[in-house]
């Protein structure tokens, strides 16, 4: 796997200081966005109401864990860290931590006095335990554990000490701690399969979180209720109900019409409707984010950069934008967000919509229309494309309209929508399609070995490239943040010329609110889970 104040996000600058220095909790900030600011004291109690477009699975690590379930579990499980209000990586169940000279060795100090929502007491075994024998478990493929091919293991000082021992440095290590990779209780999953352990995973799970499970209906509702026993400032909140609502346009009357509070508005055609009605807050933020269409590079006919060159000239992204974003984004040429304001920039190969330069370069990968009939063809065999895409959002509108427009320069694409849970499996899992449609939300971090290093764990477009590889390597294992620039800079160009992926869009995430609703933190709409106990209602 997938908008509020105008106001780009501020980078990781600290990432060079962390390496040096400890983080201490006493520099978290606690401001909050000014549509939030307003005098009266804070309501308690009350219940807030947040669409998902399918199950969830409630277990961060677990490869079906995606987007619907992400915001729950950021609600439910704790992380060592979090995004901070500055964008820098902020305590959590971790309140300090610092690394060797060398980068080889981070330890973090843990926070005392945390239980899971069974009473049992969280330790540093129970960080140990969901990453040596959870995350870095290759045989089990968890989701994300790309993030950390460095390290080696975590090592337990005492109940409240842990020490990542790496094998190569890694300067986002904090940063990407804050992103889907909750801490698991060791106590439940210690010898069970932990994907089939369905009395966690879909039932009854068990975090550190501001929230816990009251009660999960498949197919129709998740409610928690606070955890009154959580380390933290109690959350403000009685109750969080997740609704399984996959269509975009019931998600939006049920926001008009009050049954729902908040979420990041996926389908943008009703955004006038609603800046025009007086009961909701519209906001756009840009994130760090890029949607994207691969094609599966394991197939030979994707293997010729001209091909995937041609469909980057073929498809009009500004028209796009204009259409289905209603102008909430910016053309990508590459992957790092415009968010990422430290390390972007847009001095990479361009691509403006050109059909006829399509055609060319599709000519000299030997792809012609030698029978007239509009398709090209190599071979004898057509230019034939599945292109199969989950229903979320508005990424069936973009869909269509990327087969309209490579239908133009002769390729015939057969589209077939599914379910957003089935895509997971056939997509993200089994790898098994032949194009797609979709979308990578990342930590505030350039480093995205994840995504198209070879080997990483979420490179579906199986894409491999030996400079970009040594690039990614070493961004991620410097932390000078003006040297991190210039390989960053570097790797954009070499994306942008041999486009591991074709590079649709950066979106700015609109984020959609009743204003009664307040105490929501000035980030994107997944990273204000993380403030969730601060939220409250306000009439």
């Amino acid at each position: 796997m997938l908008k509020y104040m105008k106001v780009t996000l501020v980078t990781l600058i600290a990432i060079a200081l962390l390496t040096a220095c400890s983080y201490s909790s006493e520099g978290d900030q606690s401001s909050t966005s000014a549509s939030d600011s307003g005098s009266g004291q804070a309501q308690k109690g009350g219940k807030v109401t947040i669409p998902i477009v399918a199950d969830p699975t409630f277990n961060p690590w677990s490869p079906n864990a995606f987007a619907e379930s992400n915001v729950v579990n950021r609600v439910l499980f704790d992380g060592l860290t979090k995004p901070g209000k500055d964008l820098q990586p902020s305590p959590d169940l971790a309140t300090s931590w610092e690394t060797s000279n060398d980068g080889l060795v981070w330890t973090f100090h843990l926070r005392k006095g945390v239980k899971w929502h069974d009473g049992k007491p969280f330790t540093a075994d129970d960080v140990a335990y969901t990453f040596n024998d959870i995350a870095l478990k290759k045989s089990l493929g968890a989701n994300n554990a790309s993030y950390f091919k460095s390290v080696k293991n975590v090592e337990v000082v005492d109940d409240h000490t842990v020490k990542f021992n790496l094998s190569s440095p890694f300067a986002a290590l904090p940063a990407y701690l804050s992103y889907n990779t909750e801490i698991l209780p060791k106590h439940i999953f210690e010898g069970k399969d932990p994907w089939n352990l369905t009395s966690f995973n879909k039932k009854n799970p068990v975090g550190t979180g501001p929230f816990k499970i009251k009660s999960y209906t498949s197919g129709q509702s998740v409610v928690l209720e606070r955890n009154d026993d959580y380390w933290g400032d109690k959350a403000k909140l009685d109750e969080v109900e997740y609704k399984v609502l996959p269509d975009a346009n019931t998600q939006i009357a049920q926001l008009l019409s009050g049954e729902l509070s908040i979420f990041a508005l996926s389908d943008l055609s009703s955004i006038d409707m609603l800046k025009n009605s007086p009961k909701v807050d519209v906001a756009g933020k840009d994130i760090p984010d890029f949607y994207w269409v691969i094609v599966n590079q394991k197939e030979k006919k994707y293997q010729d950069q001209r091909v995937r060159q041609a469909f980057e000239y073929a498809i009009d992204r500004k028209n796009i934008i204009k259409t289905v974003l209603k102008g909430y984004g910016k053309v990508a040429n590459a992957a790092i967000s415009p968010a990422l304001s430290q390390y972007y920039t847009d001095d990479v190969k361009q691509y403006n919509y050109d059909p006829k330069k399509a055609k060319e370069l599709l000519a000299e990968a030997g792809w012609k229309d030698t029978n007239g009939d509009g398709i090209v063809d190599k071979d004898g065999k057509p230019f034939t494309v599945n292109f199969e895409i989950g229903l979320q959002g508005n990424l069936k509108a973009i869909a269509q309209l990327v087969q309209q427009y490579l239908k133009i320069v002769g390729i015939d694409v057969k589209l077939k929508t599914m379910d957003w849970n089935s895509m997971i499996d056939k997509v993200v899992i089994q790898r098994d399609y032949d194009m797609t449609l979709n979308w990578w939300k990342y930590a505030a971090d350039p480093d995205l070995s994840a995504y198209m290093h070879t080997g990483g764990g979420n490179n579906i477009p199986a894409f491999s490239n030996k400079e970009l590889d040594e690039l990614l390597e070493a961004g991620a294992q410097t932390s000078d943040v003006d040297k991190r620039k210039q390989i960053y800079n570097d790797a954009q160009k070499v994306m942008s010329e041999q486009l591991p992926y074709l590079f649709l869009f950066y979106p700015e995430e609109v984020l959609v609110k009743q204003k009664t609703l307040k105490g929501v933190p000035d980030l994107d709409y997944s990273d204000t889970l993380y403030y969730i106990n601060e939220w409250y209602l306000k009439k």
